[in-house]
């Protein structure tokens, strides 16, 4: 019996090869090509545009990281924004705090859809939870009209190509800026991979930099991300949350008795440490 390979298409020159045991989705939506496979080694996956988007076996550190990181660094966070993350997965870690309102804003209707269908292994029932507001909106336009502020806006999003590029343009930054909560509102987004999408973090770190009091990066290795090493940006209004003391983010941990696979409170300092190629990146040093 012949094989069938799913091999990732963002990169010409390198290629990320699963194995496939079964396509369960394959559907052109009005915004990009939807694929959920059935793999052997990583369960079943989400592909847009011919890209890895989330696993059933790794999602947990994306996810984790990408919510954690902002959620844990304000004091208490209330109100939160997520653009884009139509798999649940973001939305699924955010309920896990006191917070009266998470907004999800998804441009792609059919990626909720089949995720509530194909993947329940991420999403859960995080769809149903009463504080969910799920708008099915470009993320664009709800964040230019200004509904509200929000404690923490969280970007979870394709790479900066078809419909997810204007999500990493300065417009959007100083809009996301203009609805955060005074003080301490912090924004969080993925940007890639530092090795092989070399100028991706450094060109949102850049434009983050001409609008927040605070901008640094942080970073988890998630296994089906070319790469390996995968990059988050961190942006606040005020807070630093490497000054949080290690004790402080302890407390808050054990207090909202979270229960994660790969977030903790050492790796929350630790994910903040720069190693020497991307922070002469991001400050615009020689890189070679």
């Amino acid at each position: 019996m012949k094989e069938t390979w799913f091999y990732e298409t963002l990169f010409p020159s390198v290629r990320l090869g699963l194995k496939v045991k079964e396509t369960l989705v394959s559907n052109k939506s009005q915004y990009q090509k939807i694929s959920i496979l059935d793999t052997y080694q990583f369960g079943k996956v989400l592909i847009l545009d011919g890209v890895v988007q989330t696993t059933e076996r790794d999602e947990f550190i994306y996810h984790e990281m990408l919510t954690h990181l902002p959620m844990l660094s304000h004091p208490h966070p209330e109100r939160v924004l997520v653009i884009g993350g139509g798999d649940g997965g973001i939305l699924r870690e955010a309920l896990k705090y006191p917070v009266k309102q998470v907004f999800l804003v998804e441009i792609d209707k059919k990626v909720i859809e089949f995720s509530k269908i194909y993947l329940s292994a991420i999403c859960r029932n995080s769809f149903n939870d009463r504080r969910a507001n799920i708008i099915i909106d470009d993320g664009v336009n709800f964040v230019k009209e200004g509904k509200g502020k929000f404690d923490v806006i969280i970007v979870d999003s394709s790479d900066p190509i078809g419909p997810a590029k204007v999500l990493f343009s300065s417009k959007f930054y100083g809009d996301v800026f203009n609805i955060l909560s005074h003080d301490y509102g912090i924004f969080a987004q993925q940007t890639g991979s530092p090795f092989l999408q070399r100028e991706e973090l450094p060109h949102v770190y850049r434009r983050l930099k001409k609008i927040f009091p605070f901008v640094t990066a942080f970073f988890a290795a998630v296994p089906t991300y070319i790469g390996g090493l995968f990059s988050f940006v961190f942006a606040s209004k005020g807070i630093n949350p490497m000054k949080i003391r290690l004790s402080e983010i302890e407390k808050r941990y054990r207090k909202l008795k979270l229960k994660t696979r790969y977030y903790n409170p050492r790796i929350h300092h630790s994910a903040f440490a720069l190693p020497t190629y991307i922070r002469e990146a991001v400050e615009g040093k020689r890189n070679g």
